[in-house]
């Protein structure tokens, strides 16, 4: 009689250890975490790299003109908010990680005053225009590739218009629009 006792006894133990296992693995099924390919967060407005690289140059775009004639300068400073992180707005505003933007439309390229440029971006030369702006503003990386600005680009053409008309209002004298 204790031997069957002992059986029962063990295979009570064994039972309530395969019980216990399979709950366990229901419950990592059921309430499995979700973990990222990357630690960290996304910026708004930003995109990866690999997705940057992959997008088209420009599938089918309206032409700059077209857009900016449609574009909203207070969507723009909205937009914008995002390179209030690294870039001032004032006029006569510091150089913070990136330079002043204040009088950028019209303005040669790698000269605003207090700020160090990466020679990719010197190396880019003339004016900034706004078909040049709005190149930079949709894939910086991929109009001077050693730049250390790390923002991905906007690529939506309308918000990049309206983020150039917020520029265009952040001067003394605009530069009018292309026509």
């Amino acid at each position: 009689m204790a031997s069957l006792d002992f059986n029962r006894t063990m295979l009570a133990f064994f039972g309530a250890l395969v019980f216990y296992g399979v709950i366990v693995e229901f419950t990592s099924l059921v309430f499995m975490p979700w973990r990222t390919e990357r630690p960290g967060y996304a910026l708004p407005g930003s995109a990866p790299a690999a997705a940057v690289a992959a997008a088209p140059a420009a599938a089918k775009e309206p032409p700059l003109p077209e857009l900016l004639a449609k574009a909203d300068a207070g969507k723009g400073a909205a937009d914008a908010k995002i390179c209030a992180t690294c870039h001032s707005f004032e006029k006569g505003g510091p150089a913070k990680i990136g330079p002043n933007l204040w009088g950028v439309v019209g303005r040669p390229v790698a000269s605003a005053p207090g700020f160090a440029y990466s020679d990719a971006v010197k190396s880019l030369g003339g004016d900034w225009t706004y078909d040049k702006l709005n190149g930079w503003i949709g894939n910086p990386k991929g109009m001077a590739a050693g730049t250390k600005m790390a923002f991905a680009g906007e690529k939506e053409p309308q918000k990049r218009a309206d983020i150039l008309a917020y520029l265009q209002s952040l001067s003394d004298s605009p530069v009018p629009f292309p026509k």
